[in-house]
């Protein structure tokens, strides 16, 4: 039998949700920081396989020394619809089983959305990492999502000032509301020294500083043949006065082949074309941006690395939901007008672009900061009447 003085409080049980790539770099550092609290946090990964190919799943769990998810729900593609439908259905069933204390969602892809509506349903708190992003573009899906998220979750834990400031005119009271920094920084700090090692730039023949990278997958840009055609001319020109290396997203490369536009690939580096690749790991993708000249894409993400690895940024979308990396970081925002990215790539190459600085709290201690709000909160019912039954 147990002493006396071996009594323990319940631990809280949090289930971690994944589904797609952008949730991996920010869940890697949370995990890492309860798991230096095994006696006070029991947690579980469930990853709801909204990106299902290696390239774009397993390879970033390998990279950032992610164990296998404790679940992997498998839902795959869809419509947005029935992907949401399905992980909501799984969802249910695993919170239903396993009686979480808590559910962590991170970012803003549909499973982020989905898991939330499932957890409060069912009673659940749920805490949301990346907290009060907004772009104010509604034909994005992302944005849908993270409304939907951020007015029902419990717990906000968010990144820079202007979240704060849009959580705060959405009415959400201050004490929710919880100023951590940036996840996705904790992961780029920590693994920076291991991607420079890989020496992805020599490897592909190319100079540091010398070169550029291209990340596109939106559906606003890669959805019409005519938007899509015209951001390749634009690249096309770039590529006169410099090379550029262009990790293909699945999505750009179906449409490029539909809309006949695989004539501006190449394999090797050529003026007037752009050299494709297959996507890329999160550690080989980090060794090629941090020794770039610029960096050219329409992710998120991307614009808060380049923002510390003090890369100049173009960022082809009329908006941003991260405002604070043109604020303070190398970011510029162009939009898909040929032109307009055709004059800022000539600008930066000839020198005139801004060196930018570091957001505040963007230090590599983030998540040690949400997991230790989280060892603050009050116990939940659960745990209260479990501690009372020991007691």
């Amino acid at each position: 039998m147990m002493a006396e003085g071996d009594l323990q409080k319940v631990s809280m049980k949090i289930i971690n949700v994944v589904g797609a790539r952008p949730n991996f770099m920010k869940i890697a550092p949370i995990i890492e920081a309860m798991n230096a609290h095994p006696d006070e946090i029991q947690h579980l990964l469930v990853h709801t396989g909204q990106h299902y190919d290696s390239h774009m799943s397993q390879a970033f769990f390998d990279d950032l020394g992610i164990s296998a998810p404790d679940v992997n729900m498998g839902v795959g593609s869809g419509s947005h619809a029935e992907q949401t439908a399905q992980i909501m259905v799984s969802f249910e069933k695993i919170c239903l089983k396993e009686k979480p204390d808590l559910v962590v969602v991170v970012g803003d892809v549909n499973s982020t959305m989905a898991c939330t509506i499932t957890a409060k349903k069912l009673g659940i708190e749920v805490a949301h990492v990346e907290a009060g992003l907004r772009s104010r573009d509604m034909s994005m899906p992302e944005e849908i999502n993270r409304l939907c998220t951020d007015v029902l979750c419990d717990y906000l834990f968010t990144t820079d000032h202007f979240a704060i400031e849009n959580l705060m005119r959405e009415g959400v009271k201050k004490g929710r509301i919880f100023f951590v920094g940036n996840v996705m920084i904790d992961t780029l700090l920590r693994f920076r020294e291991k991607a420079e090692q890989l020496n992805i730039p020599q490897k592909l023949g190319l100079h540091q500083r010398q070169y550029a990278t291209i990340t596109l997958h939106r559906p606003s840009n890669v959805d019409d043949p005519d938007t899509l055609s015209n951001i390749f001319e634009a690249f096309s020109q770039i590529s006169q006065d410099v090379p550029l290396v262009f990790p293909l997203h699945p999505r750009t490369k179906k449409n490029a082949e539909t809309f006949g536009l695989s004539h501006y690939f190449s394999d090797t580096f050529e003026k007037g074309r752009i050299c494709v690749k297959e996507p890329m790991g999160y550690l080989e993708f980090l060794s090629l941006n941090m020794h770039a000249k610029m960096v050219l894409t329409d992710s998120g993400g991307l614009q808060e690395e380049t923002t510390i690895l003090g890369v100049p940024c173009i960022t082809i979308r009329p908006n941003t939901e991260r405002p604070i990396t043109c604020e303070i970081g190398t970011n510029q925002m162009v939009g898909n007008d040929p032109q307009k990215i055709i004059e800022a790539a000539e600008k930066i190459m000839n020198g005139n672009y801004v060196k930018g600085g570091i957001p505040e709290k963007w230090d590599g201690k983030a998540a040690q900061r949400i997991v230790q709000h989280l060892l603050e909160l009050p116990e939940t019912g659960k745990q209260k009447a479990m501690n009372e039954t020991i007691n």
